[in-house]
């Protein structure tokens, strides 16, 4: 439903991003992650708090805990702890459509080829963020000049408003 970013992490100076996540039955928790595809509107795999991932090979229960100063419900899964092959470790897992909110992850990962359902296969996910286009040198200083200007403004209208 929402993603910002809440601060860095201390042992790997990645970004962690605090997300509102609708996980059916009226039901929304704040998950903090590093996982950098995450956007707004994106579906993805959740395990909340009291479910049970694969971490090398044994299963771990997700506990609430604090992260970068943000409580965390649960956490989004990569492909390694739905015990998938393939796919980036630290990546969290983007399904299509055709999934409900609160349905199970698939047992395997979908096929990138656009096989359907009725063999059993889910169909490709044109879900924007995880293979998105990187971002040109010229894009990135164009956005970071565009944050710096909306931070000016934002300063400027804070020192205008103390006068």
């Amino acid at each position: 439903m929402s993603v910002e970013e809440c601060s860095t992490c201390k042992k790997s100076n990645k970004r962690l991003y605090a997300c509102r996540i609708d996980i059916g039955a009226d039901a929304e928790i704040s998950v903090v992650t590093a996982a950098s595809n995450v956007r707004q509107d994106s579906r993805v795999v959740v395990a909340p708090i009291n479910s049970y991932i694969s971490k090398n090979g044994e299963d771990v229960r997700v506990t609430k805990a604090t992260v970068g100063g943000v409580v965390s419900e649960g956490m989004l899964c990569d492909s390694d702890m739905l015990g998938w092959s393939g796919g980036a470790k630290g990546v969290a897992v983007q399904v299509p459509e055709s999934f409900s909110l609160g349905d199970a992850p698939p047992s395997s990962k979908p096929r990138m080829d656009g096989g359907g359902k009725s063999s059993g296969e889910l169909p490709v996910s044109n879900e924007p963020g995880l293979f998105e286009k990187k971002l040109s040198k010229e894009e990135r200083k164009k956005l970071a000049e565009e944050k710096r200007k909306a931070r000016r403004a934002a300063k400027a209208a804070s020192k205008a408003s103390e006068k």
